[in-house]
This record gives C-alpha cells, sequence and structure tokens, in this order.
C-alpha cells in the first residue's frame, strides 16, 4: 500500500508550507509557499547568512534589502520546486491598495533579475478588500496572486470577481476560533476549517472560476484527508511526514461533477465589508493574522539589524 502523502498527490497538487531549505529537498513538492513567520524562521535558522552577509555589502536601502532577502529565499526555493513559489507582501501594507501593488512590482522585479520568470511566482497578500483589489490590478499586468488569510466566503467571492491565480483558505486556525469560543470538541468530518473549504471550493466549481483553491494552516491530518480532491494543500514538514509514514487507505472526498452554473453578481465593497463584519470568525482571524505577521516582520528586521547591519 502507497503511504498516505503519495495516494494524496493523486488528486491534489501538494505544496511545501515552509522555508526550510532541507525539509523541501526531502519532500519535493510541486510548490512552497513562505511567510513572514516562515522568512523569520528561515533566517533564525541561519542557513541563509552567507546569502544576506553578501547582500549587507551592498548599498541597498533598508527596505530594499529586506525584499531581497524574501526572494533570496524564494531563489533558493525555486532551484528545488518545479511549480510557484510565494512571496508576501509585508503585512503592514494590508490596507493599502496602491502600496500593496507597488511592493509586490517590487518583489517581482528582484525575481526577474534573478532570472526567474513572474509565471514561477505568487505574490501574497491579505484577503482584506484593498489586498483584493491590488491583487485583481496585478493580474492583469500578469502578475499571479495568492490571497492569504483567508476565512469566509466573502473573502472568497471576492477573490473569484477578481480572478485571482490562487487562494488559501486556512482551516486549522478557523477550528482554533471555535474550539475556543464553544469549547467543543471537533472530529475531522465536523472541523469548522475544513466545511469552510469544502464550501469554498464547491463554490467555485459550481460557478466554473478559475481561481485555485489551496488548504492551508492544518493542525493535523485528518484535515488533510477530509480534503483530498482540494486543487492544492500546503503542508507543514511535520504533518508531511506524518503522511509520508500512514500506509492506511485514502479516499477522495472532495470533487464537484456537476454542470457548472452561471456566477452571481460581482459581491460589492459595501457587501464584503458587511459580511465579513458579521462573521466574527473571520474578522477576529483576520485582524489576527496581520498583526502577528507585522509582529513576526518587526522581529525580523530587528534581528537583522543586529546581526548583519550593525
Amino acid at each position: 500500500m502507497m503511504n498516505k502523502l503519495k495516494q494524496l498527490q493523486e488528486n491534489t497538487i501538494i505544496v511545501a508550507d515552509t522555508g526550510d531549505i532541507e525539509a523541501i529537498s526531502k519532500y519535493a513538492p510541486q510548490d512552497a509557499t513562505t511567510n513572514p513567520s516562515l522568512i523569520l524562521k528561515a533566517v533564525q535558522s541561519g542557513q541563509f547568512d552567507s546569502h544576506i552577509e553578501k547582500l549587507a555589502k551592498s548599498n541597498l536601502s533598508f527596505e530594499a534589502f529586506m525584499d531581497q532577502i524574501a526572494t533570496t529565499v524564494g531563489v533558493e526555493i525555486l532551484q528545488l520546486v518545479p511549480g510557484y513559489v510565494s512571496t508576501e507582501v509585508d503585512a503592514r501594507l494590508s490596507f493599502d491598495k496602491a502600496a500593496t501593488i507597488e511592493k509586490a512590482q517590487a518583489l517581482i522585479a528582484l525575481y526577474e533579475a534573478a532570472g526567474y520568470s513572474r509565471d514561477r511566482i505568487l505574490i501574497k497578500m491579505a484577503s482584506t478588500w484593498e489586498g483584493i483589489q491590488a491583487a485583481a490590478e496585478l493580474e492583469k499586468e500578469g502578475i499571479h496572486c495568492n490571497l492569504t488569510l483567508l476565512f469566509g466566503m466573502a473573502q472568497a467571492r471576492a477573490c473569484a470577481d477578481a480572478n485571482v491565480t490562487l487562494i488559501s483558505p486556512f482551516v486549522g486556525r478557523i477550528l482554533d476560533w471555535y474550539k475556543k469560543s464553544t469549547g467543543e470538541d471537533y472530529t475531522a468530518k465536523t472541523d469548522p476549517g475544513v466545511l469552510s473549504v469544502q464550501e469554498i471550493f464547491n463554490f467555485y466549481k459550481k460557478h466554473g472560476y478559475k481561481t485555485i483553491v489551496m488548504g492551508a494552516s492544518f493542525r493535523n491530518i485528518g484535515e488533510i484527508e477530509q480534503l483530498n480532491g482540494c486543487d492544492r494543500l500546503t503542508i507543514s514538514p511535520g504533518l508531511l511526514e506524518e503522511l509520508s509514514q500512514d500506509t492506511g487507505p485514502l479516499k477522495t472526498l472532495l470533487k464537484y461533477d456537476d454542470a457548472v452554473q452561471p456566477a452571481p453578481a460581482a459581491i460589492t465593497e459595501a457587501q464584503f465589508r458587511i459580511e465579513l463584519n458579521q462573521d466574527a470568525m473571520a474578522t477576529e482571524k483576520l485582524a489576527e493574522g496581520i498583526r502577528n505577521f507585522i509582529k513576526d516582520t518587526e522581529t525580523l528586521e530587528a534581528l537583522v539589524k543586529s546581526k548583519f547591519l550593525s
């Protein structure tokens, strides 16, 4: 019997949710995602010290220096995966459409200068209204986007309307909120995060949206098993290892075979904001996610200053 990781790969594209070069080499995923927290871990590991030391000798502004660090990690990963690598825009720009567009263009320019086509890069940004509208403009320029920190249907609908390349609906963080809010335990089948991704996946397929659905933020392999058949799943090294060691059978549980129906009217900004406001979980987890990414970005900046620029 094949292990569950290999069975999963028959129906779903596997993406490594890490900046750890060794882990990516070991599991050979199709794509890889990074975010401020993972870039921080990568730099803390010391595996990029020699690259960063070289960059520190360049006459760069601090902002440009930090962009170079993010894309340096990305370039290393691009050499190991055949598909996309995601690099995230500074979370402090989450409510600034124009600045998000400018930062995305700057990151793409760095990748292209390093010899990598923009077709290999996904620019990540939070699924705020401003982030989604920035992505709509960037997609028209051929800059592919990954809309992250996505917790509900209002965000998913707006992303589909914007024709973004990929969304990352979070599973584990939704479960965290419900467990804390209700005090209940959930099975993999009743997991609110799993149900959310299933709803989004079915909505996209029902209406023929081309945006890729990539489940993210998993707490256990049971959640992953329930989403077998999703377009993509981005999985941490620890859970990839668990899947590789489990030889139990794995069913394809997520698929849509019915006829495509006409898409609904595009969600307006007012509708988006009121629907997001009415979803306490999505509102709180989006705000918390942005705060945490800002915190990790500031921690990374302090580390870089003390270690490489002092």
